[in-house]
């Protein structure tokens, strides 16, 4: 018997996988444009479309955080009080240069991916990090270049593969 730490999401099928590699290939395609890119009627493509939104969550573009004036990039490793976890989670939201929380395995508790204007303004968001209620201890590295950036499409790919 297989056991899994991982909580599984409901698996997609080969229309929803190609409806998302349609989505990825041209985000701001109609419902129409999507529709004869995948064979299937508009109605249809509809009703996947909407199904899809509600089991995955928005369909948000991503945006590189420089055009927005945030260049920098940095990752905090958080030590945190495990009982404030809830509330430190709800804290963080409210930072908006906050883009990312990872909860980890190990020493460590969080990942927490920032983005600030410079050095200056890096230092103001670590501050606000560090003044959060249920932090004890953080570590700071600064993204020098992204080297592989965020992609699902060799997912979408594998998926449609191994049906």
């Amino acid at each position: 018997m297989k056991v899994s730490i991982v909580p599984s999401a409901p698996t997609l099928d080969e229309v929803d996988i190609r409806l998302l590699q349609a989505l990825n290939a041209e985000p701001r395609a109609t419902v129409v444009a999507l529709a004869e890119r995948v064979g299937l009627s508009r109605n249809t493509v509809q009703a996947r479309l909407s199904k899809l939104e509600r089991r995955l969550g928005s369909f948000q573009r991503r945006i590189d955080p420089a055009a927005l004036g945030y260049p920098l990039t940095a990752f905090i490793t958080v030590q945190v009080t495990q009982q404030m976890l809830g509330e430190l989670a709800e804290s963080m939201a409210e930072i908006p240069e906050v883009v990312e929380v990872f909860g980890l395995t190990g020493a460590t508790d969080l990942l927490v991916r920032v983005v600030a204007v410079d050095a200056d303004d890096l230092y103001r968001i670590a501050g606000q990090v560090l003044a959060t209620p249920g932090v004890e201890r953080t570590n700071f590295a600064l993204a020098m270049r992204s080297l592989v950036d965020f992609r699902l499409t060799p997912l979408l790919a594998k998926a449609l593969a191994d049906r």
